[in-house]
């Protein structure tokens, strides 16, 4: 039988390094935090498996400007069940100038051999600063 608790934590750990190396720039790393099949829907995007994340996530231009950014992730509603989750969770950026955007995070998890992964990561912006370095996000 598995444990509740241990698991949470466990999601809560992928919900930290997700963050932690996107943040940073590590798109690897972060994009393993995906099952193999795993999906990262945004900004009306949906690139399936951690090589077409990176992929996207990597395509584009960015402002020259951007230098600093920081996702704080809170409230985290985890509910487990057996070898799936979901988790429910809001965040805020912060970049250069301070607030930048925020939104929510909707989960569907997988527990692999490889421990708790994404099966299906759903991002929702909610609000974006005037003056962000970002490009304009459509907000719901």
């Amino acid at each position: 039988m598995a444990d509740l608790a241990a698991d949470r934590d466990a999601i809560r750990d992928l919900l930290a390094r997700y963050t932690y190396n996107g943040d940073r720039g590590r798109l690897d790393a972060m994009t393993a935090c995906f099952a193999a099949d795993g999906v990262l829907e945004y900004l009306g995007k949906a690139p399936q498996g951690p090589a077409e994340i990176e992929a996207s996530l990597s395509s584009g231009t960015r402002d020259p400007r951007l230098t600093f950014i920081r996702h704080h992730i809170t409230n985290p509603l985890i509910a487990v069940d057996g070898d799936t989750a979901t988790a429910r969770s809001y965040f805020t950026v912060h970049s250069n100038f301070g607030p930048d955007h925020s939104g929510t995070y909707d989960d569907r998890l997988a527990r692999t051999a490889d421990g708790w992964r994404f099966a299906h990561r759903r991002v929702r912006i909610d609000w974006q600063a005037e003056g962000s370095l970002f490009a304009k996000m459509t907000s719901r």
